[in-house]
């Protein structure tokens, strides 16, 4: 059964759409990661299913539920989803203790009493690796780490119990120690729990690490979707397949970077075809004309290209 399922999402800022058409279906206990460059639309589309677009921004279509329940996006946050920031400093209240942070949803929520909560709150710190867990509930998020910080807000969002956690860039600003831990954290609690787990990301080695799926973005569309191990192996969308390729280590040592040549249309400067045809080493007349629709893909998945490999 799908954790949740987004059909036909259109989110429009000032100047035309960012997220045009987009759907998802993500599976209980499974790993699905999100990937793209940055303005693709994969954090707005995270913030619309929470009900937290910045002004400006608003769903002009679309339908979702978790677990089979319907919700609107770019409504109130549905109950059964939680999120993850990748700023776990700035989530954080810095006048409020992190113990008594991880209780509020519970007390606001789930019907807690305050004491039944800050012991529920060790208990989820606990969860997530935090030692001594008893005693740092009456610490301030400014005496922890990055690192520490981030397994707070991590518990922050099982205290409300999900069926589906959206973690948004999570390690961007943590070392590379701490980043394998928290991968390793949030693969753990999604098998373990049997709740989905959104992970999105700009880093295809995290992607290799952990996710089960993955849906690659381009200017506020799906181009490919799919196991893991296909795309890597053999990406259809030429976009995936470029994106791939300009993973550090793929080059010979000394020589530049890959680098995908043109720039990414702007909301209001897209043609009726698809978005990467400009950039496109196979595109062909049609491409700029005929819009491409997500279809099945040789080896699995779906794919949106006229002229896939």
């Amino acid at each position: 059964m799908t954790a949740l399922t987004v059909e036909n999402l259109r989110i429009d800022v000032p100047g035309g759409p960012a997220v045009a058409g987009l759907d998802l279906a993500i599976g209980r206990g499974r790993v699905f990661c999100l990937v793209g460059e940055s303005g693709c639309g994969k954090s707005l589309t995270a913030l619309a299913l929470m009900g937290l677009l910045p002004a400006g921004a608003r769903v002009v279509s679309g339908t979702a539920r978790i677990d089979g329940r319907p919700f609107r996006p770019g409504g109130p946050t549905p109950a059964g989803l939680a999120m993850v920031h990748q700023d776990a400093m700035a989530s954080l209240d810095p006048l409020m203790t992190v113990g008594r942070q991880i209780a509020e949803p519970l007390v606001a929520q789930a019907g807690f009493s305050r004491r039944a909560a800050m012991a529920e709150a060790v208990r989820l710190m606990e969860r997530v690796g935090i030692a001594g867990a008893a005693e740092r509930a009456r610490a301030w998020p400014h005496e922890f780490s990055g690192g520490m910080n981030q397994r707070v807000a991590i518990a922050m969002a099982l205290a409300c119990r999900p069926r589906l956690l959206i973690a948004d860039e999570p390690t961007t600003a943590l070392d590379v120690t701490v980043q394998a831990q928290i991968l390793d954290l949030l693969a753990g609690l999604a098998a373990e729990t049997g709740m989905g787990l959104v992970f999105i990301t700009h880093d295809l080695g995290v992607v290799a690490e952990i996710a089960d799926e993955m849906a690659v973005m381009y200017a506020g569309r799906i181009v490919e979707q799919g196991p893991v191990g296909r795309i890597f192996d053999a990406p259809a969308h030429p976009y995936a397949a470029e994106l791939l390729a300009c993973r550090p280590g793929r080059q010979a040592r000394g020589s530049p970077l890959a680098a995908i040549p043109g720039m990414v249309p702007r909301p209001g400067r897209r043609g009726p075809g698809c978005d990467f045809a400009p950039r496109c080493r196979r595109a062909t007349e049609s491409c700029s004309i005929i819009p491409p629709k997500l279809l099945p893909a040789a080896g699995g998945g779906l794919v949106a290209c006229g002229v896939p490999a």
